[in-house]
């Protein structure tokens, strides 16, 4: 039975994960590289529970409640007394292809390790271990307090027992999970990313403005923001990596990255986690 879950990588992914684990029962030790990032996403998620507690959803007392359910360290050797293991680190393949070799020397036989990667093959990421039927996708969609989904991604080798304690974590901690198959993009970006690249193009063509575009989808599709504004909110670094999955993984060039995407990226206007992407924040 899953009780401690690990959190690898405490950003805005990380700890929102953390947070929700937290919130549902689970002890959770969430990690990084430096004691600065561990207090940042800490401090995220008690800024979080703050907000619960103005709307009346939550309590002081259930608010120390989750807090003391999380360990925060910058040793991943802690992460041996958990049963699953949540990767959450930055979309760069390298990166987590080395922490899940780290994993699995650390972790026990048992445990499940899990990634949150939005386009990455969990078959290759898999096959950096030697217990790929212990590997599976947990991909978390942001926020990941707010949205209910969680898109489960079996590799080529993920067994049915994996599969299944991952869906019952899921369900405890109140996610709705669909299953996708091991294709670049999965299937929410699959179809989400060409769709945001392609408000990128009309951008750049000068079709509209950008506050056009977004308004006429807002109000054309009824979705609840635009496509610039999404991806402002995702990461503009984010939708350009997984573009590149994407026409790298299905050598396909429909999914070839906008030049102004690039552009905004080289620029380091990243969305709103710096303040400023398409659209500029306070």
């Amino acid at each position: 039975m899953i009780k401690t879950i690990g959190i690898v990588g405490s950003g805005q992914m990380g700890s929102g994960i953390a947070h929700v684990a937290a919130q549902n029962g689970f002890d959770v030790i969430i990690s990084d590289v430096s004691d600065e990032r561990v207090e940042e996403g800490f401090s995220h998620i008690a800024k979080n529970l703050d907000r619960m507690i103005q709307k009346e959803k939550i309590s002081e007392s259930d608010k120390e409640l989750v807090l003391s359910r999380i360990q925060k360290t910058t040793h991943l050797q802690l992460m041996e007394e958990a049963q699953l293991v949540v990767e959450a680190a930055s979309e760069n393949v390298e990166t987590k292809l080395a922490l899940f070799e780290e994993l699995e020397e650390i972790t026990h036989e048992d445990t499940i390790l899990a990634t949150n990667t939005s386009s990455i093959s969990i078959t290759k990421i898999a096959n950096a271990t030697k217990r790929p039927d212990k590997v599976i996708g947990m991909h978390f969609m942001n926020p990941v307090p707010v949205m209910k989904l969680i898109e489960v991604v079996k590799g080529h080798l993920t067994s049915e027992q994996t599969y299944k304690a991952i869906l019952e974590v899921s369900e405890k901690m109140g996610k709705t999970v669909v299953t996708a198959q091991d294709f670049p993009g999965f299937l929410v970006n699959r179809v989400l990313c060409p769709y945001i690249n392609e408000a990128f193009f009309a951008l750049e063509s000068g079709i509209a403005s950008a506050e056009d575009i977004d308004l006429a989808m807002k109000l054309g599709t009824n979705v609840p923001m635009g496509p610039l504004t999404l991806a402002d909110f995702i990461g503009l670094d984010t939708v350009l990596s997984i573009l590149e999955v994407l026409q790298r993984g299905l050598g396909d060039d429909k999914y070839r990255p906008s030049p102004l995407l690039r552009r905004y990226v080289d620029a380091g206007c990243l969305g709103r986690k710096v303040g400023r992407g398409v659209f500029h924040y306070e």
